[in-house]
């Protein structure tokens, strides 16, 4: 059995437990049930114990319904509402629990003057919290997307839009080491951004800017906002527009926002945001979004890294040696800068190094993230490039993407980052 089906299992064994631990709260067989999965008369086991946080404590009070501690899930969840006041859905659970002992209620969230669609994404917003719960122990596998960190990168961020979480790692010597995650909501129509006004997520690799200054935020946003730069070059070329894709807080009134709400922007509740501004605050943090995080191949990955890494660096010995047939080989036929295609591109570099001058060139700094969601391999990759000829020198941070075609990396975009 796969891992995923396994997890699926898990989760459809836990929301039928859920339904049954507690007769009288008939609400989670609605909220939670998925199909195709036996109810189980109890959990196997106690539930662990979780992190006192807002998501551990909302987890711990359905958890502790299932066994029947309706006493000590009430008290879980006085705890939760003390801890976050502005948390609907933690007060939406208790007032059910609550009217659960009155009468019986038709659903999740079964109170008569109930908006429907609150109810349905407040539903939504739990399960993908319950789920997250029962996915624990993929946390610690970096994903295929981070390659190799620069220095100045200490951290990295990955997000997986369809799970709505935020997995933040940190730069251990070019290696990313898991840190911590964070429920996050994404674009009212999901993802796949392609114009302006579409309410929907980009998915690529960008960079978090500087924080916005607060003093020039409308509530909407929260206590902070960090600019992501969508759109970058791989989106313009396909066309792609829009813009004021943000990573940003919520409004004073709602600690968190349903997982499919936003206008495109990636939200997080105040107080995570808060614990990430130490982290954002360099204005150079990747952040790579994603639909679905797949369960990568470490071997084949290395693999693909190590290829990459041999094609960078014969492409910088050919252009050292001003060997312009050789050296024009590393580039697809697609190639695009952002002043040339690859026909102007061969032209202006035969032009150049044609006097046959050799070059001193050398490559630092260089981070790689594995694009997500293209047709065929693709990584971005960046680097400190010092370049002289005995009568000039030049240093400039540079991006390219590499592309692979028929088995063998090349360049596809090429200029300042």
């Amino acid at each position: 059995m796969s891992k995923r089906r396994l997890r699926f299992l898990q989760l459809g064994c836990l929301v039928a437990a859920v339904a049954a631990g507690a007769a009288f709260f008939s609400w989670n067989a609605k909220a939670f049930e998925l199909p195709g999965f036996a109810r189980p008369a109890r959990l196997a086991s106690p539930h662990p114990v979780l992190p006192r946080n807002t998501e551990g404590l909302l987890v711990t009070s359905l958890l502790q319904i299932t066994q029947g501690q309706t006493r000590a899930a009430l008290d879980t969840l006085d705890e939760l509402t003390r801890l976050a006041p502005n948390f609907k859905l933690a007060h939406l659970v208790r007032g059910d629990l609550l009217m659960a002992h009155a009468r019986a209620l038709s659903g999740f969230g079964g109170a008569p003057e109930a908006s429907r669609e609150a109810i349905s994404d407040f539903r939504e917003e739990a399960r993908v919290r319950l789920e997250h719960y029962l996915t624990q122990q993929d946390v610690q596998n970096v994903p295929a997307y981070l390659w190799q960190l620069d220095p100045s990168q200490q951290y990295a961020i990955v997000i997986d839009a369809s799970r709505s979480r935020l997995y933040l790692y940190r730069n251990e010597s070019g290696n990313p080491r898991y840190v911590a995650d964070y429920y996050v909501t994404v674009g009212k129509n999901g993802t796949e951004k392609s114009k302006e006004g579409d309410k929907r997520t980009p998915l690529g690799v960008y960079f978090a800017s500087t924080q916005l200054q607060q003093q020039n935020l409308p509530d909407f946003y929260g206590k902070a906002a960090y600019p992501l730069s969508y759109p970058n070059e791989w989106d313009r070329r396909q066309g792609k527009n829009g813009h004021g894709i943000w990573l940003h807080g919520t409004p004073d009134n709602t600690y968190s926002r349903p997982p499919h709400a936003s206008d495109g922007c990636v939200v997080m509740t105040n107080p995570d945001l808060k614990a990430m501004a130490p982290i954002l605050k360099n204005g150079r943090t990747p952040v790579v979004i994603v639909h679905d995080i797949p369960a990568g191949t470490a071997a084949q990955t290395t693999a693909q890294k190590e290829d990459l890494a041999q094609a960078m660096e014969a492409w910088r010995r050919a252009w050292e040696s001003q060997d312009t047939d050789r050296y024009l080989g590393y580039y697809s036929r697609d190639f695009f800068s952002p002043d040339r295609n690859y026909d102007g591109w061969a032209q202006e570099k035969r032009r150049i190094q044609s006097a046959g001058i050799k070059a001193s060139i050398r490559l630092s700094n260089i981070s790689m993230f594995r694009y997500p969601d293209v047709r065929q391999p693709m990584v971005l990759v960046s680097f400190d490039q010092q370049y002289s000829n005995g009568s000039l020198n030049n240093a400039m941070h540079k991006r390219q993407y590499w592309v692979l075609e028929n088995g063998r990396w090349k360049i596809l975009y090429e200029g300042a980052a």
